[in-house]
């Protein structure tokens, strides 16, 4: 262990120690409940901050910095651009440097928006072209991951290399990547980082994220929870394969539990009819037994098809001793039938449950042979084993429109290892304009955050808890736009009106506070180790709208099936609509609100209408620091920074 480590480790604890003892006295003892309404938001915005610090501290205690690898590189490769509506140029340039990389591999571009020109170009250029087939209205469905699971299908290579359209790659990024797939057998994923060209030294849209392509993924990658960022990644075919194959059983397995669940609804209400004789009803109570059953086999592991065989078999039979019964309200019943709610969707090529018509349907008031064939169509509909009718397999998860981290998380849960390797492979474009950035920063979040409430990893079955711990990490920092409202609102609260939060500011206070502060700041310095993290500081809260918005949009969108917009980031220049000052209002709104807050405090301290001259010193220096913190979203707004370089002058 390096004296680095050892400190960084001496400083985590002592970082949650002073962190727990600070937070438990501010809930204990100076929580001023006569303002309760500011003065506990403001506490669980402080519970909410050493959470934060906790896993920040935990990420830190394994902290990797990975040898290189010591196997020579083998297995076939191919290079996959994925492309969506970039310049041609652009693409084509990425696509020559692909082809340049000394391992011998493919080079694929995936063009989702099937341009001829891109098709022609990629021709010239010697280079593979593969789009999405079929008719689409839009967009093609589940954007980017979509777009590699059809190439999945269109290419044989072992592993492949993923890269955005303007992710140009070095020469020797397989080289320096595939040996660790010969040292491990289950590693499924190499991720290296993401660089610019086209960022100067202020970097004031904070697009270099040093931290995060450092520390955080060597942390992560301690913990075997490395994550996939969508590209400078190489991936093992079988494991994706693997990974398709697990989540079509599965999906197959849900959709057949739904409709046995339906079909048991619809005979037991039949088998209530008093209309029907005692024997109509033992037949029903019998197939209702053998349904039950196939659910219990199902469940238990039982394969499928053979259980849905059976229950179909059971079902002809009673068909045929009930064909007897009422012609008129079979008639009606077979009505109904028609519109089942498991129906072909054209553009998944697969059947689709409808679950809402499913239990529309269970509620419905059939005659016993209707109930019969509504429960042989519902099983004649989600068969498993029509050769024309198959599901095609989605290797990359399409729960999210972040289609990386879900993948990641879904090879991590059956077991496959991740690696981060610390060293720049590939140099792209980050945007070139705050409103470019915006539109990015919330298509993360909103990703990350859908898959938070879709198949949150604390819940997840096959991960270790430090994988639990460090995918839920990453979920809980989009949450902090609500913490920064509160943050904001307390100072202004009191300069304004003199409204304490604390009981009181006293020696107590500071005494604890004071050591918690310090040593998270030492401890963030060592962490850095002379990185540049401060944008990354300021992003954190400035943004604190995007991040709002984030969480309200992915818990419509899976509470209650609101759609999400997908934007591709922009990367063929900068916007000419001039500075988005209509999308940052509420920082400036907040940057006017802080000031008149100041000026009010620092009047009412010279008037004497206040006594509390250390309250006013500390909440002063609190609005100083939100006002420099918020200042970089107007840098951001004004920024014209160094033209991106055309696509042959990137290194």
């Amino acid at each position: 262990m390096t004296a680095r480590f050892a400190a960084i480790r001496i400083l985590a604890v002592l970082s949650v120690v002073f962190g727990v003892n600070y937070v438990a006295w501010r809930w204990l003892d100076s929580v001023n409940w006569s303002a309760w309404w500011i003065a506990v938001p403001l506490v669980i915005a402080e519970t909410y901050s050493l959470i934060d610090t906790f896993f920040f501290c935990l990420t830190m205690w394994r902290a990797r910095e990975r040898p290189a690898p010591v196997s020579p590189p083998t297995g076939t490769v191919d290079v996959l651009i994925t492309s969506y509506n970039e310049p041609v140029e652009m693409v084509i340039a990425t696509a020559r440097a692909a082809k340049r990389i000394a391992y011998p591999h493919e080079t694929w571009i995936l063009d989702d928006g099937a341009r001829p020109d891109m098709a022609a170009a990629a021709r010239e250029a010697g280079v593979g072209y593969i789009t999405r087939s079929g008719e689409w209205e839009g967009k093609p469905r589940h954007a980017k991951a979509g777009n590699l699971n059809n190439a999945l299908f269109a290419t044989e290579g072992e592993f492949m290399l993923i890269l955005d359209a303007d992710q140009v790659p070095d020469p020797l990024i397989l080289h320096r990547t595939l040996g660790y797939f010969a040292d491990d057998p289950e590693v499924a994923l190499v991720q290296t980082p993401q660089w610019f060209v086209n960022v100067d030294d202020a970097d004031p849209l904070g697009s270099q994220a040093p931290l995060f392509y450092g520390p955080i993924q060597q942390g992560k990658d301690g913990w075997n929870a490395a994550f996939f960022c969508g590209s400078n990644a190489v991936l093992r075919r079988d494991a994706l394969m693997q990974l398709g194959i697990v989540g079509y059983v599965r999906s197959v397995e849900q959709s057949t539990l739904r409709t046995l669940r339906a079909s048991e609804s619809l005979l037991a209400k039949a088998t209530r009819d008093r209309g029907a004789d005692a024997g109509v009803r033992e037949q029903l109570g019998l197939l209702r037994t053998e349904v039950a059953r196939a659910r219990s086999e199902i469940s238990a592991g039982e394969p499928i098809a053979d259980v849905t065989y059976r229950v179909q078999t059971a079902v002809d039979a009673a068909s045929r001793r009930l064909v007897n019964a009422d012609l008129a309200q079979v008639r009606a019943d077979l009505a109904a039938i028609g519109e089942l709610p498991v129906q072909r969707d054209a553009e998944l090529d697969a059947f689709v449950v409808d679950d809402a018509g499913l239990d529309a349907l269970a509620a419905r008031e059939l005659s016993p042979l209707g109930a019969v064939e509504s429960v042989s169509a519902l099983l004649e509909a989600i068969r498993v084993d029509r050769p024309d009718e198959a599901q095609p397999l989605q290797p990359m998860a399409t729960i999210s429109v972040t289609e990386d981290m879900a993948t990641a998380m879904q090879l991590h849960a059956l077991g496959w290892r991740s690696v981060y390797h610390h060293e720049i492979l590939a140099k792209g474009l980050a945007p070139e304009d705050l409103r470019t950035m915006l539109t990015q920063r919330l298509r993360w979040a909103q990703g990350t955050l859908q898959v938070m409430l879709r198949d949150n990893p604390l819940l997840k079955k096959g991960l270790s808890a430090g994988q639990r711990l460090m995918y839920f990490a990453t979920m809980w920092s989009y949450l902090s736009g609500f913490t920064a409202l509160v943050y904001l609102a307390a100072p202004v609260i009191y300069l304004v009106f003199g409204v304490m939060p604390v009981t009181a500011w006293s020696v107590d206070f500071f005494a604890r506070f004071l050591p918690y502060f310090i040593v998270n700041q030492i401890l963030f310095l060592v962490v850095a180790r002379g990185l540049k993290t401060w944008r990354g500081q300021q992003y954190s809260l400035a943004l604190f709208p995007v991040w709002i918005k984030a969480c309200t949009s992915a818990f419509a969108n899976v509470v209650f099936g609101r759609p999400l917009s997908f934007a591709v980031t922009k990367k063929d220049g900068r916007s000419e609509l001039g500075p988005p000052w209509r999308e940052i209002w509420p920082q400036l709104t907040a940057m006017a609100i802080l000031v008149v807050a100041l000026v009010i405090g620092l009047v009412r301290l010279a008037l004497g209408t206040t006594a509390d001259g250390t309250g006013t010193l500390v909440n002063t220096v609190w609005v100083v620091y939100d006002l420099v913190v918020l200042s970089v979203i107007i840098q951001a707004a004004l920024y014209r920074g160094p033209a991106a370089p055309a696509p042959e002058e990137v290194p």
